[in-house]
This record gives C-alpha cells, structure tokens and sequence, in this order.
C-alpha cells in the first residue's frame, strides 16, 4: 500500500525482467514467465478475482471480498510469477520451480536498484487453479507470486532479519 506512481514502464520492465531471468537454470528449460496487470487491467482482475473468490467459497466475508477488489490498486504495476512445471525426464521439478523462484527475488532486486520499490505477495489466489485458468495458464503451470511494483510513497523500515551466525553450522566428518 506504499507504492505509487510512476511504476516500470514497458521498456524499463523489459530491462528490469532481463536482468531478472539472469538466473540458475539447470537445462535451460526457462522454467518461468510473467504476466503484467496495470491500468484499468488491475481493477478488472479485482473484480474478477473477488467473483472467483465467492463462487469458491460462499462463506467468505464481505471484509474479504472487499480485499479482493482493491488488493490489486495498491501499485502501478504488478507481475504475476508464473512457475512452468510439470513432467521433465532430466531436470526435478523443485530445480525448475527454485529458478523460477530466483526470478522473482531478482525481480526485486532489479527494480530497488533502479529506484522502484516492490513487494512479493500470493494469497489463496496463487493457489487457485480457477484464478491460474483465469489468467490463462496451462495446467502445468502454476502462479508463484504477483510482484507489486512502483515508487515507494515513504521510507520503509528495515524488518529484522535473521542472525547469520545462528543459521550457519559447520560439517565435520
């Protein structure tokens, strides 16, 4: 909710996704591709999503619905991070969805490094294979984050991280 125009436009995305896609990919399978909603594409898609969400749940509560509909509003850009799965007789499938994964991070990095800022975010959306249908995806694809991009509205706090020094261990034979 802190990100506002101006967003990445066309060309500046186009060279924010190339250094995105600059990635591990065992095989070269390009495991991943990308859907942009801006404009009045966000408010449709809204909308869309908030009818998916009553017809998949008759109980959701007004208050979710609500969220539904503006929860695309928020940026000027968003890109959905869509994972290409499914069947491959050389490379895992966790491989293909961990570069897919990598793309979105570097997404990220990318657009902080030419001034933007973002957030990944997924919801039930992402796991939602009539949400997945309404964007047009394969059945062996699959919706790994929509990566809210524009200008940042205020300075945002660093959020605490993890000590290094307690993740690390030591292998000793």
């Amino acid at each position: 909710m802190r990100l506002q125009e101006p967003g990445p436009d066309r060309a500046v995305l186009l060279r924010l996704l190339a250094s995105a896609t600059r990635v591990p990919d065992h095989g070269a399978r390009v495991p991943f591709r990308f859907i942009s909603l801006r404009g009045d594409a966000r408010r449709v898609f809204g909308e869309r999503l908030a009818a998916r969400h009553r017809q998949a749940d008759a109980e959701a509560s007004e208050g979710a619905i609500a969220k539904d509909l503006d929860r695309y509003l928020h940026a000027p850009l968003i890109v959905v991070l869509v994972a290409e799965l499914g069947p491959d007789p050389k490379i895992p499938e966790q491989e293909r969805l961990m570069s897919a994964g990598c793309t979105g991070f570097a997404l990220l990095q990318a657009a902080q490094a030419a001034g933007f800022g973002g957030c990944w975010l997924t919801g039930w959306a992402a796991y939602d294979r009539g949400v997945a249908a309404m964007l047009g995806l394969a059945d062996h694809e699959h919706i790994i984050g929509f990566i809210h991009l524009g200008t940042p509205s205020q300075e945002i706090g660093e959020r605490r991280r993890p000590d290094p020094a307690a993740l690390l261990s030591e292998w000793v034979p």
